[in-house]
């Protein structure tokens, strides 16, 4: 059977220029993460500083622009001044966020170094749990200041003669959750961090800063924490963060694949809530979207119960992800890309080992999870400006969305290079999906390439030892007369190309 689907994309119906920092990632001190993630001295890969070559090298195939960095839960217990200076003389702490024991081998300036190895930008948070505007304010010294200070003069010593002049930073971490170190009510949280926010600039004015919002749009105080934070924080800030976490636990596919929506309406929602204080302050400034955690998580839930406490880098939150779960993460990126003129950050959590695109065997090999794709597509077609498509599609219900669009889809123009991409999913389960799309404003373009997640197999996965998913170049798009047409498979991630 076909369905069908049509749309129009036209260069002038511009949604927003995307901000590279939308395809951003994140790493924490959790699991294997960082230790026998990216640093794994002795491994054959290991380069002179213990980080994997092999792991960089995947790193930079995604071309991450920005990591958000310690953490995390991790972070509201972190002393920063743990992870500088020499190794030797490091602590050894409990981690009370994740129950183990965090050695400080790898710091502030180490992630530094690996951040430059893998072209990417850091995205620095501070402790609002245990600490508040001392350590904050001291940590942009050591970071950023050139010279001349206790803090920045320490950092010369520990030998980073040049500041690291980070931009962008992040006052604490989900701290509406009762499970926070530190946890706060929102006039708590907005006080300690409007007051940590003005001590940060005016070490760095060039700084900036992303307030916490809700851990999810289902917390008993969604709404309410981020209109209270942003009363506080609005003047001194320039964004509020989202995070989001989906999973497939009762075997509903069409749910499953449904709740991209549920996050669409999570950031109109923030969105709303950030204007409606623009105005009540009569503020000239906006407030734009740092969606600074989002991913499939699940698998693991059962086998993270059973972790001994108080061990150094367990495997935890290792997610081995499927073939559907794929799917869910390309419509979520959509979903992202689709807000581009209001998200301008966004992390998918994590990056290696910890429910993330990329896996490793200690000693052993690296290899790509069935998510890898989609983020790296997005990540590598998806710079320039998005357009809001017109698009008229089948729908259907599921448990808990009505309407759902059987296509799934966001278009990318790149002016400097003269491309459009079409990001597109077909939720359908058994059909094919026959797609015409008006592309007449882009006169003289053709299809290079109409890349294909495809897969019979919905819960089909990658490990070290077997590849079941990966994408294909067949698809069979292609442009006459200003009229794309092109065949979606049934279950599908597709990524068509055209180009002058």
């Amino acid at each position: 059977m076909t369905i069908k689907a049509s749309m129009t994309i036209d260069k002038e119906f511009k949604i927003g220029e995307i901000d590279n920092r939308i395809y951003g990632s994140f790493i924490e001190h959790l699991g294997r993460a960082v230790y026998g993630g990216i640093y794994e001295p002795g491994h054959p890969e290991a380069d002179e500083q213990g980080f994997r070559k092999d792991v960089m090298e995947l790193v930079k195939e995604l071309k991450v622009p920005i990591v958000r960095y310690p953490g995390g839960n991790f972070v509201s217990g972190y002393n920063w001044e743990d992870g500088v200076g020499p190794v030797a003389e490091r602590p050894r702490r409990l981690d009370l966020a994740w129950r183990t024991t965090e050695t400080n081998e790898i710091g502030t300036n180490e992630f530094m170094d690996w951040a430059k190895k893998v072209n990417a930008e850091v995205n620095m948070a501070v402790n609002l749990g245990t600490r508040g505007i001392d350590a904050a304010r001291n940590l942009v010294e050591y970071c950023n200041h050139t010279s001349g200070s206790y803090w920045s003069d320490l950092r010369i010593k520990h030998g980073y003669k040049e500041p690291h002049k980070i931009k962008t930073w992040c006052l604490g971490n989900e701290m509406d959750g009762p499970w926070q170190i530190g946890h706060r009510t929102a006039d708590e949280y907005g006080r300690i961090a409007v007051e940590t926010a003005k001590a940060m600039k005016w070490v760095d004015p060039s700084i900036e800063l992303v307030a916490c919002g809700s851990s999810n749009r289902h917390m008993p105080t969604f709404a309410e924490w981020e209109a209270t934070v942003l009363e506080h924080t609005y003047d001194h800030v320039e964004f509020i963060s989202l995070h989001t976490y989906y999973g497939n636990r009762d075997e509903d596919l069409a749910n499953y694949l449904a709740q991209s929506l549920d996050m669409d309406q999570f950031i109109y929602s923030v969105i709303s809530i950030a204007d409606y204080i623009k105005a009540k302050k009569r503020s000239k400034k906006t407030i734009n979207l740092s969606f600074d955690e989002w991913n499939v998580w699940f698998h693991s839930n059962e086998a993270d119960k059973k972790i001994e406490p108080w061990t150094i880098a367990p495997p935890q939150l290792e997610d081995i992800y499927t073939f559907e779960d794929a799917l869910l993460v390309g419509s979520m990126l959509i979903s992202l890309l689709k807000r581009a003129d209001r998200v301008k950050i966004a992390c998918l959590a994590q990056l290696v080992n910890v429910i993330a695109p990329i896996m490793t065997e200690n000693g052993g090999e690296a290899w790509k999870q069935s998510i890898f794709y989609p983020y790296m597509h997005a990540s590598v077609f998806g710079r320039g400006v998005a357009l809001n498509a017109i698009v008229s599609s089948p729908k259907y219900d599921s448990k808990d969305f009505t309407d759902v669009p059987y296509l799934d889809t966001v278009s990318v123009y790149d002016e400097e290079s003269e491309a459009v991409t079409i990001f597109a999913v077909n939720r359908h389960q058994t059909d094919v999906m026959s797609l015409d799309a008006d592309v007449r404003s882009f006169e003289g373009y053709r299809v290079v390439e109409h890349i294909v997640l495809e897969n019979d197999d919905v819960k089909a996965t990658n490990q070290h030892n077997h590849t079941n998913v990966v994408p294909h170049n067949n698809g069979d798009a292609k442009v006459d007369g200003g009229k794309l047409e092109a065949n979606l498979p049934k279950l599908s991630w597709n990524v068509i190309r055209l180009a002058k």
